[in-house]
């Protein structure tokens, strides 16, 4: 499964999305593919995040069953941590971030 949260989601990228994922919500996308077809809506989005950004989130056969990547400047990230991947959504300090 693949879960994509998109922020100023430009039209043509929207629909290039909803070919293989429905939209329960404005900007959130969901849908089961093929690793051939992820790999290439990711290649896809990293070519067109310039004025927007995205979390992606996508099952993987690792401890917890899916990775974590972002695009563009979203408000919340995914960090790995201790070998484990999280969402920050907000730093104290600019200093305290630990990537």
């Amino acid at each position: 499964m693949t879960v994509i949260v998109a922020r100023d989601t430009p039209d043509a990228v929207r629909g290039m999305l909803k070919r293989w994922f429905i939209e329960p919500r404005a900007n959130v996308f969901v849908g089961t593919v093929n690793r051939r077809t992820r790999e290439k809506t990711i290649a896809y989005l990293r070519a067109h995040a310039r004025d927007w950004s995205a979390l992606l989130v996508h099952s993987d056969p690792n401890s917890q069953g899916y990775v974590l990547e972002h695009f563009g400047d979203p408000d919340r990230i995914g960090i790995a941590l201790s070998g484990l991947q999280l969402v920050a959504e907000q730093w104290v300090a600019e200093g305290n971030r630990p990537f």
